[in-house]
């Protein structure tokens, strides 16, 4: 009979220590690996990162080192050649599959900080003094859009003011324009300091563009705006005026405001109690008269209608006439008459006479009309109307007492008939009249 032989059943081997399943050992084996697939992930993540960043040539020169140093098996098949890996697509597979059940690994957020502003530059070195700028190059510097790129040692005055932490000097410039100018140097730091001072800086000055420029500041000086005490009011201080200036404020309707040191000529005349020079177009609405005061002599009474040149402070406050501070005064000798009246037929009129028969004159004979006057007015004639019938003279008559009267001598050449308008006008303004007298003169061959 044939011998049945048993043979006992290989127990399967297990290791030395191995928890079994349930054990505590087990859970905290499966958290490590759990911990492990994590890592695995993240590292996976980061290699999908880099290959995407890399060009697929390095990717095949690393492919085809791997597989010069790990030759594939005899016994096995050649390996099919790989696809080239596509540039969106990862280059390296992760190198751990996922556990079943595991969760998803997600990328990585990666978050970029934004940019830092870059500092604007800022010039801590003074350059070497350079030349000293000229009045006209510094007349260029402070003229608006002219003078760029004029450069040069010099000074600026202004207002200091801070720019995105620079400081910035405004200056008035040509024409009440603002040009600013950036300030440079070691003071950079401490000029922001003096914001809305007063700043004068001294150091080399360019002129970058047409509205400004910078300055590398070797010296500054600031002062508060409201510290300064109000500017006291200058006196004016007197000048001597010129010949052309003379003659220009005794131009009818000119030099309004002008004020100076002179000598003028002109006639004497009373106004009321005040001494008055009538320096031209005597007679007329474009009259010229300035009133004497200061140190006018009281005896000039006598010299009533002479020539007289006085010396003093002149102000002229209208076009025709003002105030003259007299330093002294001389008689000058009497002036030639135009017309020698001894030859000549002067038919004489006291007043005007009331409107109604012309009054007849032949030529060559003399008219001579005498009006008295007011204090503070004169009489006076339209410029045109005493051109065309020959206003020769305006004399002014003192009297012993009261007003005096004006005289008015005409030499008629034009036949025809005339209509003489007299004007009582205030003395230093002929534009107001008071009163009007007509007087129709018949000029007969």
């Amino acid at each position: 009979m044939p011998h049945h032989i048993h043979v006992a059943k290989p127990k399967p081997k297990t290791k030395s220590g191995a928890a079994k399943p349930g054990s505590r050992k087990n859970e905290a084996r499966l958290g490590l690996l759990k911990k492990a697939s994590a890592k695995v992930a993240k590292a996976a993540a980061k290699l999908v990162k880099s290959a995407a960043k890399t060009p697929s040539k390095a990717a095949s020169s690393k492919a085809s080192k791997g597989a010069a140093k790990h030759p594939a098996h005899p016994a096995h098949p050649p390996a099919r050649p790989a696809r080239p890996a596509h540039p969106a697509r990862p280059a390296h597979p992760p190198a751990h599959p996922a556990r079943p059940g595991a969760k998803p690994a997600s990328a990585p957020v990666v978050l970029r900080a934004p940019a830092p502003e870059k500092p604007r530059p800022r010039a801590t070195k003074l350059p070497p003094v350079g030349e000293p700028l000229t009045k006209r190059e510094l007349e260029q510097i402070l003229t608006p859009a002219a003078g760029r790129g004029v450069g040069g040692e010099g000074s600026l005055k202004g207002r200091l003011v801070v720019k995105d932490g620079m400081p910035y000097l405004h200056v008035i410039g040509r024409d009440k324009r603002e040009l600013v100018f950036l300030l440079q140097g070691p003071d950079q730091e401490v000029l922001p300091a003096y914001v809305d001072h007063k700043v004068s800086v001294t150091g080399l000055i360019k002129k970058t563009h047409n509205y400004g420029g910078t300055v590398d500041v070797r010296k500054y000086a600031a002062k508060r705006a409201d510290a300064e005490p109000p500017a006291e009011p200058q006196v004016e201080k007197l000048r001597f005026l010129s010949p052309g200036e003379v003659e220009q404020i005794g131009s009818p309707g000119m030099g309004a405001g002008m004020r100076g040191f002179a000598a003028v000529r002109g006639a004497l005349e009373m106004s009321g109690e005040d001494f008055i020079l009538v320096v031209s177009n005597a007679g007329t609405r474009q009259q010229v008269t300035f009133r004497l005061g200061g140190k006018m002599p009281k005896s000039f009474r006598k010299n009533m209608g002479q020539p007289v040149q006085v010396m003093g402070v002149v102000h002229k406050e209208s076009g025709w006439g003002g105030t003259i501070e007299v330093e002294g005064a001389e008689v000058r000798p009497a002036d030639l008459r135009s017309m020698a009246r001894d030859a000549l037929e002067v038919l004489e009129l006291e007043g005007v006479p009331d409107e109604g028969t012309p009054l007849e004159i032949r030529i060559g004979q003399a008219l001579a009309v005498r009006i008295p006057e007011r204090a503070g007015y004169t009489w006076a004639v339209e410029p045109t109307v005493a051109k065309r019938i020959g206003l020769r003279e305006a004399n002014f008559i003192a009297a012993s007492s009261g007003p005096g009267t004006r005289e008015f001598f005409f030499t008629p050449r034009n036949p025809g008939q005339y209509d003489v308008d007299f004007f009582l006008a205030k003395v230093f303004a002929p534009a107001q009249v008071a009163k009007t007298q007509r007087l129709t003169v018949a000029v007969r061959a």
